[in-house]
């Protein structure tokens, strides 16, 4: 276990550590392309808001994602995984489809044809959350518990430049050429996660416990889709028992405020008369780089004061931050304000999201990381996409700073569920030593 008491940064010279910095911003660039960036373009081309709060509804792709996860465990990819290992093809073939999305996003007018743009960014959403199954699953397995939290930094670090790219670059593309030549540009920024998939090391491992076979006694490999659904589930189950109920519901609204009030972010500042360039230099340049430190401190800090405490932290702090855009809303166009609500929101938001990967991560079971941890992450998304869907609607009858001071005070039962939950378990070192060993590819 980490000991060192500002944690050992050693670790992110570890090579599999430093991958996590292309895999995270492959997993990254996606995101904006299909949430905040798009909404921007859409306000930009006269979509109502109320369209754009259901757009959101696209991205159900996260939330559900958990429902094909078993196949990235128990399945290859016919002929790129007999070359690069199941995980790898996995990732590979996800890339491949977001780029497609991705250019046929930049492709459409959505000011003409709407639709044509959904579909498109529902493909870019699709194969980004299915991405997101295997980069998990393959962390996961990658290194021990005890390196989870450093991991998941590292992978923020990756997932905030992307941000970068996806969010002010962007924007600055789409304000000084176009928003194809935007789009284009990012569905071939999509090879640094193509690189990085062909770095990584082969970790394919087979499961701990599987469904036992008829009359025999004993376990068989979970191949069959129905043994690879119900493994995984059994597996957790087992472990967790009756206090699974309450580990799922904070795991279901921990980010709910986040979530929602991102949103609504852009159509804000679109809103208050901040320009492209403005948004791109404070929220989507500047922020990302206060994110990073987020998620680094958050990494850093689980040693020093415990996973439990540092969930406590990001509950309050991710959730409180959304009173800033209620006072910019009230403020109106005023850039110091949205430079103090950015920095404030994106610090707590990664902090809140490290701890949150890193707490996911030790409730998943050997053999079964992509879709345990897919089911987990799906279910923290989910919440925030259904409720994101009616974001609009809330606007439009309360207006943006009531809406956000609501999605703050949902941090009052994440705060409580996170004092509920109890002791949190964590493997001991020769487990997660043992759960780091990469297995023959399948």
């Amino acid at each position: 276990m980490l000991k060192a008491p500002l944690g050992d940064w050693r670790l992110l010279a570890e090579p599999r550590v430093a991958l996590m910095l292309g895999l995270g911003y492959s997993a990254g660039l996606p995101l904006l392309l299909v949430f905040g960036t798009l909404s921007a373009w859409l306000r930009e081309s006269g979509v109502p808001v109320t369209t754009i709060g259901l757009f959101s509804w696209l991205a159900l792709a996260y939330s559900f994602k958990f429902l094909w996860s078993p196949l990235v465990d128990a399945f290859d990819v016919p002929l790129l995984s007999r070359l690069l290992g199941r995980r790898r093809a996995w990732m590979m073939a996800c890339q491949i489809l977001v780029a497609i999305g991705l250019l046929g996003v930049g492709s459409s007018d959505p000011a003409a044809n709407i639709a044509v743009t959904a579909a498109f960014a529902f493909l870019v959403a699709f194969g980004s959350a299915t991405q997101d199954v295997v980069i998990d699953g393959w962390r996961i397995d990658a290194a021990p518990t005890s390196r989870q939290g450093v991991m998941a930094a590292a992978y923020q670090l990756g997932y905030r430049i992307a941000l970068i790219c996806a969010g002010a670059g962007a924007l600055y593309i789409a304000e000084f050429v176009n928003w194809r030549a935007a789009y284009f540009t990012m569905a071939a920024l999509m090879g640094v996660g193509l690189i990085a998939t062909l770095l990584a090391p082969i970790v394919d491992r087979a499961p701990s416990i599987t469904v036992p076979g008829p009359g025999s006694g004993k376990a068989a490999p979970a191949f069959s889709f129905a043994e690879a659904v119900v493994a995984p589930l059994a597996d957790l189950y087992r472990r967790k028992g009756a206090a699974l109920a309450l580990i799922l519901a904070l795991v279901a609204l921990y980010r709910l405020p986040d979530f929602v009030a991102g949103v609504m972010a852009n159509p804000l500042y679109i809103d208050l008369g901040f320009s492209k360039a403005e948004i791109a230099s404070v929220s989507k340049l500047y922020g990302v780089w206060i994110g990073m430190i987020g998620a680094f401190a958050g990494g850093l800090i689980i040693p020093v004061i415990g996973l439990k405490a540092t969930l406590l932290i990001g509950a309050a702090a991710g959730a409180g931050s959304n009173l800033m855009f209620s006072l910019l809303a009230l403020a109106g166009h005023r850039i110091d304000l949205l430079i103090l609500a950015i920095s404030i929101d994106n610090f707590a938001g990664s902090f809140a999201g490290t701890a949150l990967i890193a707490y996911m991560s030790g409730l998943t079971g050997a053999g079964f990381a992509a879709t345990q941890y897919a089911l987990l992450s799906s279910l923290y998304a989910l919440p925030g996409k259904l409720v994101g869907g009616v974001s609009g609607f809330m606007v439009q009858a309360f207006g943006y700073s009531t809406f956000f001071g609501l999605t703050a005070a949902v941090g009052i039962p994440v705060v409580l569920l996170c004092l509920l939950i109890g002791p949190i378990d964590e493997k001991d070192e020769s487990e997660a030593a043992a759960e780091a060993s990469p297995a023959p590819a399948q």
